[in-house]
């Protein structure tokens, strides 16, 4: 049955309602400042008996501007912090005091100016100070880019922490908005709670790139994904917590989830892709494997290709106490860093090749036993890795792996410019891993390896002499010396130079019955003779059609007797050839000699001179690719990072401009306006007075009613 309408509950009903809205209103312009708050609204139904129906007060949102707003935040998250990090190595390779590039340009500029005058020690004492400098150089790029490095995996390690801490918040939240839900009933939300809550995903969405949707199963709870599908916050309040993991290299850091039910970890590890994150996570791994690792190695490559080719140089000259030229610089050997399920116990060393600088590449090594003999690898493969682990590929997209590579005792020769140790007499098994760093700290690595200016080899070793009673025009065009190692056993890579002042005679030559090629004498223009230095004929030469590399043209003639097969046998022996100009005649010779008291020569000081110009460093592991200089490399270097952070300059531009329009969006739904609100003051005020002015009237009439009937 229908009760009559009563003019007290009718106002009774309308003063509630009113003070309700006028408590909403307070509680919006209270809030103005409040970081996250959401503006509120209180709306109401039409009662059964006239008057004014229970609130319902909820959040005004517009969820489409509000995942915009959230998208926003994270391209803004990611690209301020790539920004901000590709900046500061930018601003390192450009600064001139730092510039690798103008330490190189003072290095050669200090061999040109020794070159001019070879036995004065004050010119080659500052060719020692400029490559004391270009080490300098070298080394802070490197250690900065070092501390760098350690840098981003601290800010890792603070990141990955903030958002497990926010993972753990919002699933608590989605808890408690439940819990809150079934108390309050369906006529309001715990909007103090989901205000939180949103404000944590906004804090998510700044560290990474997310995905929020209602849950269908739990009413009023949100479920959270990553944009590569991995959940984050599940349907029943459980998470996945994000941790960090290393492989076998110990500076990377890398990113796994791990799944959480009810407060128990489960061994379930799932690996994210990083650079595909977005947000400041994502940031932070694109500017370490797009800017940061890369410069690392590429700085390290250059450095090893500088250091290696001038002590190349240096070992095929005669220094100023006559002896052959040694190193200037000493590089660095490499520990091999063990992979997962390798023993821990097996060291194994590498090294750069001796006069194969310009082989190593920018790649990580990794070194896979493929074959054992009583625990000692005979066999093993090399693959060559990108810095974030990935294969490095060739023209047609191959990875670059060598196989069947034969491992001996002591440093064996890889390709691509390495070798290795294994140092462990046994122990070891198939599959076993290490992986080889050589170009990452190469740079502060390589150190000065003498102080003395007369070590400087800026003489050539070897001198030509023409006979003073020869006829023809011939002279000497280029002498070229391309080995000068000493090995009195002749081992393969021995050359013709004895160490001790000259060059092998019958007793130390490869031959029992003649030593190193010590004259070259023409029967005929077209003909000449090689003879050691008891002049022995070693070979007889024919047809001669030009005079370029004539000991060269000797070992590849056939002729009879035939170029030593003990000379064949070595690597290259005796380790120099000769060019002449013009045309020889019958009884024309040139004799070779150890170049004693050359003080005043600096034939191998613009050897050195001309490296500044020489393609040192590779490209890429694809021999297609032609190698740079020093310069164009480094050149390279500079123009990628600096291309890369102006990008980062326009995308951080654009990013924050699209992020203020969907602030504006959401404010513009979900903001508080004090304007508004004054005007929503007065009306509820007004609604109030009304309200109790009907109350008044009511109490009237009653008081009118009961005087009529005393």
């Amino acid at each position: 049955m229908v009760r009559p309408v009563d003019m007290f509950n009718i106002a009774r009903s309308g003063i509630n309602a009113s003070s309700t809205l006028l408590q909403t209103t307070s509680k919006n312009i209270a809030n103005v400042n409040t970081e996250g708050y959401v503006r509120e609204r209180t709306t109401f139904e039409g009662g059964i008996l006239g008057g004014v129906g229970e609130p319902t007060t909820e959040r005004v949102i517009d969820v489409f501007a509000q995942n915009q707003l959230r998208r926003d935040i994270t391209k803004v998250g990611e690209f301020e912090v790539y920004q901000q990090k590709a900046s500061a190595i930018d601003n390192l390779l450009a600064s001139d005091a730092n510039s690798i590039a103008q330490g190189l340009s003072e290095f050669f500029g200090s061999l040109q100016t020794a070159a001019d005058d070879p036995s004065n020690l004050s010119s080659r004492e500052l060719v020692l100070a400029q490559g004391r400098d270009v080490l300098r150089r070298f080394g802070t790029v490197s250690d900065f880019l070092e501390e760098k490095e350690k840098e981003v995996n601290l800010e890792f390690t603070s990141m990955v922490n903030k958002a497990n801490d926010l993972i753990r918040n919002i699933g608590e939240l989605n808890n408690a908005i439940q819990v809150a839900s079934g108390d309050l009933g369906s006529a309001s939300e715990p909007t103090t709670l989901m205000n939180q809550r949103d404000k944590a995903i906004d804090e998510l969405a700044e560290l990474m790139a997310i995905d929020v949707k209602d849950s269908k199963s739990e009413p009023g709870s949100v479920n959270i994904n990553l944009k590569t599908g991995e959940s984050l916050i599940l349907d029943d309040g459980s998470f996945n917590l994000i941790e960090i993991s290393t492989d076998a290299d110990l500076g990377r850091k890398q990113l796994q989830l791990s799944t959480e039910f009810n407060g128990a970890k489960d061994d379930t590890k799932i690996n994210l892709g990083e650079t595909s994150l977005g947000g400041q996570i994502g940031g932070l791994f694109r500017y370490r494997d797009e800017i940061l690792a890369p410069t690392q190695r590429d700085i390290g490559q250059m450095a090893l290709a500088f250091a290696d080719a001038v002590n190349s140089k240096n070992r095929l000259g005669m220094d100023l106490d006559f002896q052959l030229g040694g190193d200037i610089f000493n590089l660095p050997e490499f520990v091999g860093v063990n992979y997962s399920g390798t023993p821990d116990n097996l060291p194994v060393t590498g090294r750069v090749i001796p006069g194969s600088g310009e082989l190593i590449t920018d790649a990580d090594y990794k070194v896979t036993v493929t074959s054992v003999t009583a625990g000692v690898p005979d066999e093993v493969q090399l693959e060559l890795l990108n810095s974030d682990g990935s294969p490095k590929v060739d023209a047609s997209g191959n990875p670059v792996v060598y196989t069947g590579i034969t491992i001996g005792s002591g440093f064996s020769e890889l390709p691509a410019g390495l070798e290795i140790d294994f140092e462990a007499a046994g122990g070891h098994a198939v599959g076993d891993a290490f992986l080889f760093q050589p170009t990452k700290y190469a740079g502060a690595d390589i150190e000065l390896a003498t102080n003395r200016p007369q070590d400087l080899a800026f003489a050539s070793p070897l001198r030509v002499q023409p006979d003073s009673d020869n006829l023809g025009t011939a002279t000497v065009e280029e002498v070229t010396v391309s080995n000068t190692t000493v090995d009195p056993t002749l081992g393969a890579e021995a050359s013709a130079f004895d160490g001790a002042g000259g060059i092998h005679g019958v007793a130390g030559s490869p031959s029992a019955t003649v030593g190193a090629p010590a004259e070259i004498l023409f029967t005929s223009p077209t003909d000449f003779q090689v003879l050691d230095s008891a002049g022995n004929v070693i070979t007889n030469v024919t047809g001669v059609t030009d005079y370029d590399n004539l000991l060269a043209q000797a070992e590849a003639a056939g002729a009879t007797p035939a170029w030593p097969a003990s000379f064949s046998a070595l690597d290259d022996y005796p380790g120099y050839d000769l060019s002449l100009n013009g045309s020889p005649r019958a009884g024309d010779s040139f004799a070779f000699s150890y170049n004693t008291n050359g003080v005043n020569d600096n034939t191998n000081a613009l050897e050195m001179i001309n490296l500044q110009d020489e393609k040192l460093v590779q490209v890429s592991s694809d021999s297609a690719n032609e190698p740079r200089s020093l310069f164009d490399a480094f050149s390279s270097v500079v123009g990628n990072v600096g291309e890369k952070a102006a990008s980062a300059d326009i995308s951080l531009e654009a990013a924050e401009a699209m992020k203020s329009q969907s602030q504006e969006w959401f404010d513009s739904v979900s903001g508080v306006s004090l304007d508004e609100e004054a005007a929503n003051l007065v009306r509820f005020q007004q609604s109030y007075a009304a309200a109790a002015r009907i109350l008044t009237t009511a109490q009237q009439m009653f008081d009118t009613i009961l005087s009529a009937a005393r």
